[in-house]
């Protein structure tokens, strides 16, 4: 247990660090003496007590802390669908796009684009809404093409998704030659770099991003169970099939939310278990919710280096996040070599 617990509150502890840090740093920035002033005045329903405090209430309660919590549930999102992925499919170079849900994501994100923007008040829902629909059509064709008869190999749904992801890969590639008018945002979309700003893609985030992340722990046991074989996980009462496609949905609703707000933020999933995996050990129910946590701290954390790397400009997080994944993935991949799983 102390094994678990250490890692798992010295995560929270780095959590409140980054989240102070995110709120903090910026084109201005706020000392941490304002920040807990403004918090607590927010809290107490207290008007600011000069103008300078006003203004870093305004920065931070409409730009900064909204931006902060939209990382942390993307982060959260991407490292737990990661930890679930890699467990179902007991390879550690396994991540949330492994069956085609950030590249149909992206593919749906780029058609709403290159249609133009809709001027309905509910304009700001469509990228993501369309993004993620089309995410989960692609799991649902992928599975389709993956199925034999009424059993769902790990093999043939690995390969269906690698197929489908290219092709939509191919196609988001064709629609960008041709767009005309948000070609930069839908770039910086794909980069991994929201667009949007404020509360709304907050709210818009969270339903499914928290029915996904609740989902996949509920289903930490049988996670477990899947890792000794299809047939013995039979012998103790866990309908296969029933739960790898339920532990696929939920794993994918996450990582559609994820994409669908913030864009294809890669190699969260997949750094963030393999290390915490290395500290807690292989059990899910402990793996998953520190993943969780350490999904939310890491992306946070490369949030706060994307805006000030080349201040006052801003780079897309995702650039971040790969150049820290791709040695790491290089990493994984020779130590794969010499160990199994």
């Amino acid at each position: 247990m102390r094994r678990f617990a250490r890692p798992l509150l010295l995560s929270f502890a780095a959590l409140v660090i980054a989240v102070f840090l995110s709120i903090g740093v910026g084109s201005v920035s706020i000392p941490p003496k304002e920040t807990l002033e403004v918090l607590w005045n927010t809290l107490g329903g207290t008007a600011p007590s000069s103008d300078s405090t006003h203004t870093y209430q305004t920065i931070l309660l409409t730009l900064r802390l909204p931006r902060t919590i939209l990382m942390m549930m993307t982060g959260a999102a991407l490292a737990g669908s990661g930890c679930a992925y890699q467990g179902l499919f007991q390879n550690p170079l396994a991540d949330p796009y492994l069956i085609g849900a950030a590249s149909g994501a992206g593919l749906g994100a780029i058609i709403s684009l290159t249609l133009g923007w809709p001027s309905s008040p509910f304009s700001y829902l469509t990228v993501p809404m369309t993004a993620f629909l089309c995410a989960l059509l692609t799991v649902f064709l992928v599975f389709q093409l993956a199925k034999v008869k009424k059993t769902l190999p790990v093999t043939n749904l690995i390969l269906a998704g690698v197929a489908v992801s290219s092709f939509a890969t191919a196609l988001t590639s064709f629609l960008l030659i041709n767009a005309s008018g948000e070609l930069r945002i839908a770039l910086v979309w794909l980069l991994g770099g929201s667009t949007m700003a404020g509360w709304k893609p907050v709210l818009g985030q969270l339903p499914f991003a928290l029915i996904g992340l609740l989902g996949l722990l509920t289903f930490a046991y049988q996670l477990n169970v899947l890792q000794f074989g299809d047939e013995q996980a039979s012998q103790l009462g866990i309908n296969v099939n029933r739960a790898r496609t339920r532990i696929v949905f939920f794993a994918t609703l996450s990582t559609a939310a994820a994409v669908a707000f913030t864009g294809v933020i890669g190699f969260v999933g997949l750094i963030i278990p393999h290390i915490f995996r290395r500290i807690t050990g292989g059990d899910m129910r402990r793996l998953l919710p520190i993943s969780m946590v350490g999904g939310a701290v890491f992306l946070v954390l490369a949030d706060v280096i994307a805006r000030i790397l080349v201040a006052p400009q801003e780079l897309p997080v995702g650039i971040i996040t790969s150049l820290c994944g791709a040695p790491f993935f290089l990493f994984i991949l020779r130590r794969s070599k010499d160990k199994d799983w």
